[in-house]
């Protein structure tokens, strides 16, 4: 068919070209099972996208399970080996990060066509890894025998100028008291900003403002984000400082891999979610608007990602933590203990030992301690004691030859170091 120019020009004078604000999405009704996403050109298109296949959940769910059942068995270990409280109680809570972070980043990903359960999964991930942040600071006082035995090897030392460890600032100054104080502050209001920032997140997507990777700012993302940075720049610094400040004393505990593991659990995976946000707010990766018929928000995918990448790491997390956290020298001292080479401890040993692991009582004390303004007037001092559990499973307190200490116990003391 021929077509002039004058018909051409005809045409063109009756027909404009229209531009849309928004894409032209079929009718609810006609996506039933269907992933439409918009590529980094803005064009839309339907296409199977891989993290809502049978492969990413089935790869996913492999190494999930391979890692829970590592670590579940590591905490069992340990648990039959409960031979120092003080120390182990920390450990054991390090330990279950594995098992929160996998399984909760593997239902996020089975859930991905609701975008609004991956923010409540995550909500729970990240009020976790506040508490696991307090509690590895906790375990390296622990490991030192408490805050005035740190104070009595460091008190007074001067503070070395390193550019790797942030404390050029610091030059001229020594280590006190209010030292240490800073740092268990500086690790605690990372305990108290998560859970209010995943309270507020969850709000605000309830009422629709909040997507990851929208730096708008009539959204939440961007100030939550800004708040989560200071928050989270703010602990790891306290625990460079401490870690600074101790290392020849942490020495023998092998602190380097203990250090490395939970900071790439936690810090890396946060800023590694904010780089896949970024990354789709860009058009690098595609932004899904339906996932198997169910209209979905921006930052789905970016999350799933991180969901899934979640999944994988944590395997290996479990491999470092059973290297970094080994139960070895705790079945040592367990079996230095007359007739407990053959004994297993009854489950009633074992559960009460859980119990007490999971119990947050000594956080929210430790809050108000260190938060307090009399703090200078007291001194923290750990000890350690073996309790012998008899044959019925109770603790046998009546031999106090083998007692060294079990508890934290706070005094009153006239010296402010």
């Amino acid at each position: 068919m021929n077509v002039s120019l004058q018909d051409m020009d005809s045409s063109a004078e009756n027909n404009s070209v229209v531009h849309l604000a928004a894409p032209i999405l079929p009718e609810e009704s006609d996506v039933s099972n269907m992933t439409i996403i918009r590529t980094g050109n803005g064009s839309i298109i339907e296409n199977q996208m891989f993290l809502n296949t049978m492969a990413a959940q089935a790869l996913s769910g492999i190494f999930v399970w391979s890692a829970l059942l590592m670590t579940c068995h590591q905490i069992y270990t340990h648990l039959r080996s409960y031979t120092v409280p003080n120390e182990q109680r920390y450990i054991i809570r390090i330990l279950f990060i594995v098992p929160v972070y996998a399984f909760d980043s593997w239902l996020s990903l089975l859930f991905i066509s609701n975008d609004q359960y991956y923010v409540y999964f995550d909500s729970v991930r990240d009020c976790y890894e506040a508490f696991v942040i307090y509690n590895f600071l906790s375990l390296s006082f622990e490991y030192l025998g408490g805050e005035s035995a740190i104070m009595s090897e460091i008190r007074g030392k001067p503070i070395q100028s390193s550019c790797l460890y942030g404390t050029c600032c610091l030059v001229g100054n020594s280590y006190s008291i209010g030292f240490l104080r800073f740092c268990k502050q500086a690790t605690l209001q990372f305990c108290v900003v998560k859970p209010i920032m995943a309270v507020i997140t969850i709000i605000l997507q309830a009422f629709g403002k909040y997507h990851d990777g929208d730096f708008n700012i009539n959204g939440g993302y961007l100030y939550i984000t800004i708040i989560y940075n200071f928050s989270v720049s703010l602990s790891l610094y306290a625990l460079f400082l401490f870690f600074f400040a101790t290392s020849d004393l942490l020495r023998p505990y092998e602190p380097v891999l203990k250090f490395l593991t939970i900071k790439s659990v936690i810090f890396l995976s946060f800023w590694q979610g904010m780089v896949l946000a970024i990354l789709e707010r860009c058009g690098v990766i595609p932004n899904a608007l339906f996932i198997d018929g169910h209209e979905v928000g921006a930052g789905t995918v970016a999350a799933g990602w991180q969901n899934f990448i979640i999944c994988i790491e944590m395997f290996f997390a479990a491999v470092a933590l059973r290297y970094a956290f080994t139960c070895n020298v705790y079945q040592e001292k367990k079996n230095e203990v007359p007739g407990e080479r053959e004994t297993i401890p009854p489950m009633q040993s074992i559960s009460s030992g859980l119990k007490e692991t999971i119990n947050p009582g000594d956080m929210v004390q430790d809050a108000i301690h260190n938060f307090s303004p009399a703090y200078q007037q007291y001194t923290m001092q750990s000890t350690q004691e073996v309790v012998q559990p008899s044959v019925n499973g109770k603790a046998n307190t009546g031999n106090k030859s083998s007692r060294k200490s079990d508890k934290i116990m706070l005094i009153t003391s006239d010296d402010e170091f």
